[in-house]
């Protein structure tokens, strides 16, 4: 089959077209033909540091995480399954697990769900990775109706989906950003826009919490941002974040009660960890959009699998509108 492998990182590693054999199915998998994947932000930083990252697989590396296709063939053991059935999960790319740039993928079962019927292969694609981690950010901190929640970084990838997602909770929600582009992704999405850039963290608690702070913030800028998240929540209320790689004074988090969750989605494919959990998100997430109530955003941009590379760019770019997708 065809796959795009990269033979050494770094900062201009490039992807190659090669051919490789075509996996077997096993037991506990599904062999998958592959639609589509999408690019996520760990998938370039994979690509530019290597073994760096106690997660980059062994070159020759296929990478790519996310993906949207049909089963082919169900290993021993898989009984929700079977062939011809339209599949999305998060399954492999890093590690031992060969990744979607690829035409097929063997994945297993527990990573995957069945493909949310309303929408697109593209689409769908685009949501495994950002979903589950949006979907466990505000799990974890709780969020319920008529909370108010600050998602920081409300039009990338997590971030627009967590709009999504908490507002499905009943929330009512509050999304930072810095361009008069992305403010109008956040404004589309039914929340309160707010321009970092112009607005003071002091400025946007006393105007839309009269001082008190958010009962919930998700963070997905992170690092240095989280000082900026524990000044915006509420007296004992909860930060959840995606990006904690850093030295930081929870001096502020202390005095004020705070909660922090750290989400790290990839914890189940590492170490083959509750991988279930991720099966039950992505069928929750299915049923979310089923209803109405949650679409991912693609980029304009439109890429073949042999334009990787490209994709890549794009998504580094920061030009970015929503999710980068690849198709095969």
């Amino acid at each position: 089959m065809k796959a795009m492998v990269i033979n050494e990182y770094g900062e201009n590693a490039v992807f190659e077209s090669v051919e490789i054999e075509k996996p077997e199915v096993k037991s506990g998998h599904v062999l998958v033909k592959i639609a589509a994947s999408s690019v996520n932000t760990i998938d370039t930083m994979i690509r530019k540091m290597g073994k760096d990252l106690p997660l980059s697989p062994d070159t020759a590396a296929l990478l790519g995480m996310d993906f949207a296709g049909t089963v082919e063939a169900v290993g021993d053991g898989v009984e929700e399954y079977a062939v011809g059935d339209e599949v999305y999960g998060c399954a492999g790319g890093l590690a031992d697990l060969p990744g979607t740039l690829a035409e097929y993928i063997v994945a297993d079962h527990q990573l995957i769900a069945h493909k949310p019927k309303n929408l697109s292969m593209r689409e769908a694609a685009a949501l495994p990775l950002v979903g589950i981690t949006a979907y466990e950010a505000l799990s974890r901190a709780g969020v319920n109706k008529g909370q108010k929640v600050l998602v920081h970084g409300g039009s990338g990838g997590v971030g627009h989906v967590a709009v999504q997602l908490a507002k499905n909770l009943g929330a009512e929600v509050y999304a930072t950003d810095g361009s008069d582009e992305k403010l109008k992704v956040i404004d589309s999405l039914g929340a309160t826009a707010i321009n970092y850039k112009t607005e003071s963290v002091e400025d946007y608690v006393s105007k839309y919490t009269q001082g008190a702070g958010f009962d919930v913030v998700f963070d997905t800028v992170g690092a240095a941002n989280l000082i900026n998240s524990f000044n915006a929540t509420a007296l004992n209320g909860h930060v959840s974040t995606t990006v904690s790689l850093c030295e930081l004074d929870l001096t502020m988090a202390h005095f004020r009660g705070l909660s922090l969750h750290v989400v790290f989605m990839l914890i189940p494919m590492l170490h083959n960890f509750n991988r279930r959990d991720h099966a039950e998100i992505l069928k929750n997430l299915a049923l979310i959009a089923e209803a109405g109530n949650l679409t991912p955003i693609l980029d304009e941009k439109q890429f073949s699998l042999e334009e990787i590379g490209a994709a890549h760019t794009r998504l580094e770019s920061g030009q970015a509108i929503g999710k980068v997708v690849v198709e095969n």
